[in-house]
């Protein structure tokens, strides 16, 4: 018979697992409470949870939230940050503010809605720009040939422009 304290748990859980966007699986021993602290509060900023949680109980809510696939990912003491907004975002925030800080992060894996994250698919994800930068370029790639194609439409009447308005310079100088 499960406890209330652990059916509250896993609600809790369940509710974060839900909602999030991304997780970064973390051992988090070796850390010192006030770097744990200090790193939740800089994390909080850019909108991430980072807890700690018991294994039994998040493979539970994981599983109740649609999170099949994450099943088997929590051994060992772990510790999970939760991304709300854009994957890369997080992953950028975290590796941030490990580098800062220089504190020694150990991450395990990591997880989206639908797929599981290996740790070096994890870095690539913190290298990529934010999603306004990769739109702006897609947009850019696209409107390039947009513009040559005026570009060169608009040659040969500027070229014709500049022969007439070099005539009537030469009847001027006259």
């Amino acid at each position: 018979m499960p406890t209330e304290k652990k059916v509250k748990a896993v609600e809790a859980l369940y509710e974060v697992f839900a909602k999030t966007q991304i997780g970064v699986l973390t051992d988090y021993r070796g850390l010192k409470t006030s770097e744990l602290n200090a790193m939740r509060s800089k994390l909080r900023d850019a909108k991430i949870d980072y807890k700690v949680v018991k294994n039994s109980l998040a493979e539970i809510a994981a599983a109740k939230a649609g999170l099949a696939h994450i099943k088997g990912m929590f051994k060992n003491p772990m510790a999970v940050a939760f991304g709300y907004g854009d994957p890369a975002q997080t992953m950028k925030a975290i590796s941030d503010y490990v580098r800062v800080s220089k504190i020694t992060l150990n991450i395990k894996s990591g997880f989206l809605p639908d797929s599981v994250l290996t740790v070096q698919e994890l870095e690539t994800l913190a290298k990529l720009p934010s999603r306004e930068v990769l739109l702006a370029k897609i947009l850019g790639g696209m409107q390039a040939p947009i513009y040559g194609l005026v570009n060169v439409l608009a040659g040969p009447m500027r070229g014709l422009a500049q022969v007439l308005q070099g005539r009537i310079n030469q009847l001027e100088a006259k």
